[in-house]
């Protein structure tokens, strides 16, 4: 969501409690893997929009072949993007069958080289980009190709992919994929570098609302309170944005310049709003009635909207 500053914000909307398979197997539950709850939820998500176009994306974890061809099959695809392994098993398309030819048509053709040994070889020819990673601005160098991604026992799945790395070693080198080939290769790599502000929403979840603290540490503490954590997140930055649609204000202090505002800027916002004197007022306004300087108020008031 834009709408608190230039960097756009990650609002949890579902959660799942992924358990280990001990603690199924101990529970007596049905086991299900990280990509099966993610399957699980992008088909809940598409039924709830069925027309908005959704991009999923994920660390290596959900690097899976069954996942792309769960969002491949969907009346709506739904783009994948996420890491994909430098040893991955890559393949060209397969060339048409001889029509006197009998039997099962091949599901892919010759093996491609490995992104790892293209990292290698000093005849690839990178192409130059500058796209924003990480909250900040990198050149990179990428390649780029469509490919069958095959893994044995599977039906191969047609992927994007793009190898980059950055000439100044900021980061090392890896690839990425997305399970919609027509996606544009700087298209790919922004996609993925968004999901940085998921990254963002989790931290700021544990420094500001005690997501992942010592009071989450039973299990019913984490299946109860952990889904409103991640509902008060996107609660409070809603109604931030309400309260400022154009422009959220920013505290700045003295050892660093705050470029655009953050969760705290928010949440404090929405204290203040709350807080204030029209929500709590039972007599008629008159400044003889303060016990404590105005002032005064106001200075402990905005601390409290800050305190975490």
């Amino acid at each position: 969501m834009r709408a608190l500053g230039q960097r756009p914000w990650a609002l949890p909307i579902m959660t799942v409690l992924a358990l280990g398979e001990k603690t199924s197997t101990r529970l007596n539950k049905r086991h299900r893997t990280i990509v099966q709850w993610a399957e699980f939820m992008i088909d809940k998500v598409r039924r709830w929009q069925p027309e908005r176009e959704i991009t999923l994306v994920g660390d290596g974890s959900y690097a899976a072949i069954a996942l792309v061809q769960r969002c491949q099959r969907l009346k709506k695809p739904v783009k994948l993007v996420s890491r994909l392994r430098l040893d991955a098993r890559l393949f060209d398309f397969p060339a048409p069958q001889p029509r006197h030819k009998r039997g099962p048509k091949p599901k892919k053709g010759a093996r491609q080289v490995q992104l790892a040994q293209r990292l290698e070889d000093p005849e690839t020819d990178w192409k130059t980009l500058k796209v924003i990673f990480y909250g900040k601005e990198h050149s990179i160098e990428f390649i780029t190709g469509i490919s069958l991604w095959h893994t044995p026992g599977q039906n191969p799945v047609a992927i994007r992919w793009v190898l980059a790395r950055c000439p100044d070693d900021s980061f090392e080198p890896a690839a990425f994929f997305c399970s919609d080939t027509h996606i544009s290769a700087k298209q790919l790599i922004v996609c993925f570098a968004l999901r940085w502000n998921i990254e963002v929403s989790f931290e700021e979840l544990r420094a500001f609302l005690g997501f992942e603290t010592q009071r989450q540490w039973s299990d019913r503490a984490i299946e109860r309170s952990t889904p409103c954590l991640f509902g008060i997140f996107s609660l409070v930055t809603i109604m931030a944005r309400t309260l400022y649609p154009t422009e959220l204000p920013v505290r700045q202090t003295s050892w660093y310049i705050k470029e655009e505002a953050t969760f705290s800027d928010a949440l404090a916002a929405v204290r203040k709003h709350l807080w204030s004197r029209l929500n709590y007022e039972r007599s008629p306004h008159n400044p003889d009635l303060f016990l404590i300087p105005q002032a005064a108020l106001f200075s402990l008031m905005d601390s409290a909207c800050y305190s975490s």
